[in-house]
């Protein structure tokens, strides 16, 4: 077999092997679900396909629930709305083969990693709506926009709002002044509350420490290095300082203390029953946390800032985005489908489920954190660090090596030494 009939045939593996993975892990019956473009129902129909990056099971079925509802007002048309397991690995082997979904979520890469795939969408009439803070992240100088920014990142801390108060505790400004508070929240606790809730199970919670905090510490500032993490030159010595700090927090006990065997599921109950007060992984957990301890006051804070004179900041961009496919056979439909989800009514029924701003001006939702938006307004909002400043598939590196600083296999230094390799392996692939 050549090596080109080979390649294509490993594609084809792949992608098929994925593919049943994909349906397994979803949890999907046989039973089609609303939107999920039943057979049967579908002859003589336009049949459109879309791609979404969401695990959650209750708001995977509520994009189903507005495709249904577009369904209903159009007919002719069939939505077949999917929900993959490996998302990313899925989308690579459908750009590999030249073969993607009508529509697809861009999960934060619409410009670097799916631009080339992707339709212009500067004309639909949701595209001069777009917020301030997510225009430059879909759209580019020459002005193409490439997806509808459905809800938008604002990442900061969780925290127990209630607790603070209880404890006469400011919010933090900086983080030499949020570890000071967990402090007293360890003491005035008697030890009941350990602040810091990460998994060495699920890593990517640690990981999230260190993209926080790295855009704090390295493009915050007035003095940042941008300029040395985009050209390569960085000095990554100055890395040290991330896990030195990682590390300080959980020798005072303010990480909880099976973190190395903890999953993320129980971060929910833990928090509902006030054993932890902050949360980096954003407003998710806030429905879960209501469903044990319906009277908790979650609050929501920037990621303090570390250089002196720097002020705290989000880490920003897309969260759930659909673009549309540049050789989809019905580009009409499609942009007809993302004008359906753009109508202000239903990206407030999907901002309400994420609990995250909408990427489009002028949606009124309603959720409980709607107010620290609104507080926090004119707060800086930064690129994910690692979707701009670090090569694709540096992520799970992050991750394991925070866990293995946990674990006290290895030192700062370590942790720095193994970024640098796998910075400069990736960027010479």
């Amino acid at each position: 077999m050549s090596k080109g009939l080979m390649k294509s045939f490993i594609i084809f593996m792949i992608l098929c092997l994925t593919l049943v993975g994909c349906s397994s892990r979803t949890g999907q019956s046989d039973d089609p679900k609303p939107g999920s473009g039943a057979k049967g129902s579908d002859e003589g129909k336009t049949k459109i396909s879309a791609f979404m990056f969401i695990n959650d099971p209750s708001r995977q079925d509520l994009y189903r629930e507005i495709a249904g509802e577009f369904m209903k007002e159009n007919p002719d048309i069939n939505v077949e709305m999917q929900f993959p397991g490996e998302y990313e690995n899925v989308m690579k082997v459908k750009m590999a083969a030249n073969d993607l979904p009508d529509i697809f979520d861009t999960h934060g890469w619409a410009k670097v990693r799916y631009g080339n795939y992707l339709a212009d969408l500067r004309d639909e009439p949701w595209a001069d709506e777009l917020t301030d803070s997510i225009k430059g992240v879909v759209s580019d100088e020459d002005g193409k926009v490439y997806a509808l920014p459905v809800i938008e990142a604002k990442q900061g801390i969780a925290y127990n709002a209630g607790l603070l108060e209880k404890y006469g505790i400011e919010v933090p400004q900086t983080l030499d002044e949020l570890i000071a508070a967990s402090e007293q929240i360890l003491e005035k606790s008697n030890g009941k509350t350990v602040p810091f809730y990460f998994s060495g199970v699920d890593k990517w919670t640690i990981g999230q420490f260190f993209d926080l905090f790295a855009n704090s510490l390295f493009i915050t500032p007035e003095k940042n290095d941008k300029e040395a993490l985009l050209n390569n030159s960085f000095d990554w010595r100055k890395w040290d300082e991330l896990p030195k700090k990682f590390q300080e927090i959980q020798k005072k006990g303010l990480i909880n203390k099976d973190v190395l065997t903890a999953k993320y599921s129980d971060l929910p109950k833990s928090f509902a029953e006030e054993r932890t007060a902050f949360a980096l992984v954003g407003p998710y957990i806030s429905d879960e946390v209501h469903k044990i301890n319906p009277d908790i006051k979650i609050g929501l804070m920037p990621v303090p800032a570390i250089a002196e004179g720097d002020k705290p900041n989000f880490s920003g961009g897309e969260h759930s985005s659909m673009g549309i496919w540049k050789d989809s056979k019905h580009p009409e439909e499609a942009k007809k489908l993302l004008q359906f989800f753009a109508k202000k009514e239903n990206l407030a029924r999907l901002s309400d489920a994420t609990k995250l701003p909408s990427g489009i001006k002028g949606v009124t939702a309603s959720h409980e954190l709607v107010g620290y938006y609104e507080k926090y307004n004119d707060v800086q909002v930064v690129p994910y660090f690692d979707r701009v400043y670090l090569p694709n598939g540096i992520w799970d590196t992050m991750c394991v090596q925070g866990a293995e600083l946990l674990a006290d296999r290895i030192t700062p230094k370590d942790y720095s030494d193994v970024m640098k390799k796998e910075v400069e392996r990736l960027n010479n692939k």
